[in-house]
């Protein structure tokens, strides 16, 4: 790779591959290796690479209206917020850039409730292990081990609970709690999915003390678990809920939605230059109508059926720990702490190279596009093995 990289801050540990294109499920580097690509930006690209879709309406909308600002309507924005809401359980849409930007939201909003409504309450309990982004709030929300030290003093105000365990969430609330802020899918942690149970006596606890329930569905939202929203595998309704990653299906959008009651922003309290821009309000429109289609999720949940049995049968097969997720979000335990070898032994397959994902020393990600075909599937499954087998044997 050339030098440009020294041009670059220096954030994480890349592979040298410098990617060039890509297509539906596979991505193409600039020496013209192909990739099945099963991580797709992080379960970003809820369409896989370059759809044409994405493509009709980011070209129609450039030439008809960029970025009036945010003090004023258009239509996309409109459009989107109507369609949110007519989908879901929630009222009201915020519109924002990033995940991290979309729960900081709700966490504002909570507050803004909290002071109005519960005598200036204005805690938030979140959950060991969470991870809601990266900013300095989000990252003091976060459960992520560690954070709390890089860039101390952090933000006060969030107390933690442990996923699935009823008894330590009733420790965390107090007269100052406002909101518990909960992802039923903890993906940063290795796709660690809260029990229905759990979901159930929280909603019902949060209820009884009257707080809010904050449902974090960045990474699960929009399809990703094979119903528009992961809130209704559980058979609950969140008050709050953000989404992000795969609601713009590869371009920078995020939602913040909430029910009527919570409608208690006053004007100026919360914002942004590019909140509810057109250009990305009319491709997460367009993803939000192709995803939330009943045939669509039909076949997410089909995908995910076969994506789970064909990842039990390779734990099986290795000798591996356990496969687990919901939906197209599923991950793989591996018995050795070596998940980024077999991550670097898929990308160097040949003749062509697979992606994935390693949160933890001991966990391999899969999170591909929703479209990914069965044949797809089938294939990846097989270039897995063979990763797999060269780390492994």
């Amino acid at each position: 790779m050339s030098t440009a990289a020294n041009a670059l801050l220096t954030i994480t540990r890349r592979p040298d591959t410098v990617f060039s294109h890509g297509q539906g499920a596979w991505i193409t580097d600039e020496d013209g290796k192909r990739h099945l690509d099963l991580i797709q930006g992080w379960a970003v690209n809820s369409l896989g690479h370059s759809p044409a879709l994405i493509t009709q309406a980011l070209l129609q909308q450039s030439q008809r209206l960029l970025n009036p600002g945010p003090a004023y309507f258009n239509r996309p924005l409109l459009d989107l917020a109507e369609r949110l809401t007519a989908i879901s359980c929630f009222d009201r849409v915020f519109l924002a850039n990033s995940g991290a930007e979309a729960n900081e939201g709700a966490v504002k909003l909570a507050r803004r409730w909290g002071s109005r409504h519960r005598g200036g309450a204005h805690g938030i309990v979140s959950f060991e292990q969470g991870f809601h982004g990266r900013t300095l709030a989000m990252m003091s929300a976060s459960g992520k081990p560690g954070w709390d030290r890089i860039y101390a003093p952090m933000p006060p105000g969030f107390t933690k609970a442990r996923l699935n365990d009823i008894a330590s969430v009733e420790r965390a609330i107090s007269a100052d709690t406002v909101a518990v802020m909960i992802e039923f899918v903890q993906g940063e942690a290795g796709v660690v999915v809260a029990d229905p149970g759990f979901v159930r006596e929280l909603r019902a606890l949060t209820a009884e003390r009257g707080v809010l329930l904050i449902a974090d569905e960045v990474q699960t939202g929009v399809g990703r678990c094979g119903t528009a929203f992961a809130y209704e595998h559980f058979g609950i309704e969140p008050d709050v809920m953000t989404l992000a990653k795969g609601l713009g299906g590869g371009v920078p959008i995020s939602a913040l939605l909430c029910k009527e009651a919570l409608n208690c922003f006053e004007p100026g309290d919360q914002g942004g230059t590019f909140c509810g821009n057109p250009l990305m309000a009319a491709v997460g429109l367009a993803v939000v109508e192709e995803i939330c289609r009943t045939e669509f999720l039909a076949g997410v949940r089909a995908r995910s059926t076969q994506l789970s049995a064909g990842l039990q049968a390779i734990v099986r097969e290795h000798g591996l720990v356990e496969e687990r997720g919901l939906g197209l979000l599923r991950a793989l335990a591996l018995p050795v702490p070596l998940a980024d070898q077999v991550v670097a032994a898929a990308q160097a397959l040949e003749p062509v190279g697979l992606l994935l994902n390693a949160p933890r020393p001991h966990l391999i990600r899969l999170m591909p596009a929703l479209n990914i075909s069965a044949a797809e599937v089938d294939e990846g499954l097989a270039l897995l093995r063979r990763a797999l087998g060269a780390v492994l044997r």
